[in-house]
């Protein structure tokens, strides 16, 4: 009877020691199973003193830095689906509320609100500051240069961006274009940039955004063009776009080839 006793002593004893040694899933991989993981809100100065409220989706201080800037008359939650899956990917997400933007459904763009009451002016042009304080942000905070990723109008603004600012490493652009009439020529702006970039838009924009890099000079260079007809700006990535799949496995390939 004593003998069965320590022989099942022993058994679970050894049983609890090989568990002990047992790979322990991370934090990391914890949270990206958790598709509703709530941002942390982080807020900052832009060039000109401007609170810029953001939407931090951090997940692993090793995972490169994604900055993610919203198009005409949005805010932050443009992102709120795509940063999850870029989590995912191996990437940590900063989505920016820049002043030229607005509510869309039940969510409200914090910096334009702020500027609004301010009496600065809220032009495409005019974001362009809020963007390259989150770039800097970003880059002093983590001590890491960044991926910049642009919707529409903020498409643009990351090529300008990119070409001048050291602390961009590559960027992404979903249907930039020139927007900005006669206060900037893109195609002439961003002549000579060399940073790894990714491109898209809908088929039908193409040939547009096609003629707008013509004068870029970088070794990696590409433009998606979808099979499907596609969407505007990067509501591409987002589920309720039919062929989002597509526009994902384009842009995942092109982020793991700089990562």
């Amino acid at each position: 009877m004593i003998k069965q006793i320590i022989k099942t002593i022993s058994f679970y004893m050894f049983v609890l020691f090989i568990v002990s040694c047992s790979p322990k899933h991370s934090n990391t991989n914890n949270l990206l199973k958790q598709e509703n993981t709530i941002p942390e809100t982080i807020t900052f100065n832009s060039i000109d003193g401007l609170t810029i409220t953001t939407n931090l989706y951090y997940v692993d201080e090793k995972f490169p830095f994604i900055v993610l800037c919203h198009q005409a008359g949005y805010n932050k939650s443009e992102y709120a689906e795509i940063a999850f899956t870029l989590n995912k990917n191996g990437f940590n997400c900063l989505a920016i509320d820049q002043r030229s933007g607005g509510k869309v459904e039940n969510t409200i763009n914090e910096t334009n609100i702020l500027a609004v009451q301010k009496n600065l002016s809220t032009t495409y042009l005019d974001a362009e500051k809020d963007i390259i304080a989150a770039v800097n942000y970003v880059a002093k905070k983590y001590n890491q240069k960044v991926i910049l990723l642009g919707s529409s109008y903020s498409a643009s603004l990351t090529l300008k961006i990119a070409k001048e600012n050291e602390n961009v490493r590559a960027l992404v652009a979903f249907s930039p274009g020139e927007y900005f009439g006669d206060k900037l020529n893109l195609t002439e702006t961003i002549k000579g940039l060399n940073k790894p970039m990714y491109v898209t838009s809908s088929k039908e924009e193409a040939p547009n955004v096609a003629a707008l890099l013509k004068n870029v000079a970088s070794e990696i260079n590409e433009q998606f063009i979808p099979k499907e007809n596609g969407v505007h700006g990067a509501s591409a990535l987002k589920k309720e776009t039919s062929n989002n799949k597509e526009y994902w496995d384009s842009l995942l390939s092109f982020l793991n080839k700089i990562k």
